[in-house]
């Protein structure tokens, strides 16, 4: 199974906070099934400060120490981008880290704020379509005006974005109200991916496994297995020589 967003790069963000967590999120993911995990630390301005600059430090150091632990992970490069003005900056100066290429487009791991849709959003995102960027919108299920009317994120799909739905939200790991709309989404004619979001070995583990066979009682265990597979290979396609 291919894992499109994580947080184990340690001390980078609100995920494993030092080597060692890094370093046990990564034998989780193994032990789950998982072989490909894309390391997407918040870039978050005035929060948290990464660029693909630090991002790539951070990363090449973890990369290094799961070789040496004897770790079998793939791993790739991205990050989880709030939604915010000084995108348009940090694309100017290529500091963004994309997960990958489809279409001509390049995608982006595009985060709401929990709480709302960010007023100007469409707008922002119209812009980054027209320069060749496109969203795949992270976990929406647990955004909270998507929670209160599932038209909200509509818009959305129908510019073009994609949706990343959390493994752990097909559970109901994160309530009731979040599981339904992820049963929902689940449903919407768009590509779409199943990923961890892992942060941590107690809340939030990096399990794909059971996501699947909860989306499969749904969508069929193709579709399902495509969530985690085919569909994350093709938006990868471009970015790695190959994903194991």
């Amino acid at each position: 199974m291919i894992d499109l967003h994580c947080h184990f790069l340690p001390g980078i963000d609100d995920g494993a906070q030092t080597l060692a967590d890094g370093l046990a999120l990564a034998q989780a993911a193994v032990a789950d099934g998982i072989t490909y995990s894309v390391m997407t630390p918040h870039i978050d301005p005035g929060r948290y400060q990464n660029t693909r600059s630090t991002i790539e430090k951070a990363f090449k150091e973890f990369q290094l120490a799961l070789r040496k632990a004897r770790v079998p992970l793939h791993i790739g490069m991205a990050a989880e981008v709030r939604l915010s003005p000084e995108i348009v900056a940090l694309l100017s100066e290529n500091e963004v880290a994309f997960l990958g290429e489809l279409d001509g487009h390049r995608i982006i791991l595009l985060e709401f704020p929990h709480s709302h849709i960010t007023p100007g959003a469409e707008k922002l995102i119209e812009r980054l379509l027209k320069d060749r960027i496109r969203p795949l919108i992270a976990h929406p299920e647990r955004n909270q005006d998507v929670i209160r009317d599932l038209s909200k994120i509509e818009p959305f799909v129908e510019m073009g974005c994609f949706l990343q739905i959390t493994a752990g939200a097909l559970l109901g790991n994160f309530g009731r109200a979040p599981q339904r709309r992820a049963l929902e989404l689940l449903e919407f004619d768009v590509l779409k991916v199943l990923a961890s979001d892992a942060h941590n070995l107690t809340g939030r583990r990096p399990a794909l496994r059971e996501g699947v066979e909860a989306a499969a009682r749904v969508i069929g265990a193709q579709a399902a297995h495509d969530l985690v597979n085919g569909n994350p290979r093709m938006i990868l396609r471009g970015a790695v020589a190959a994903v194991a």
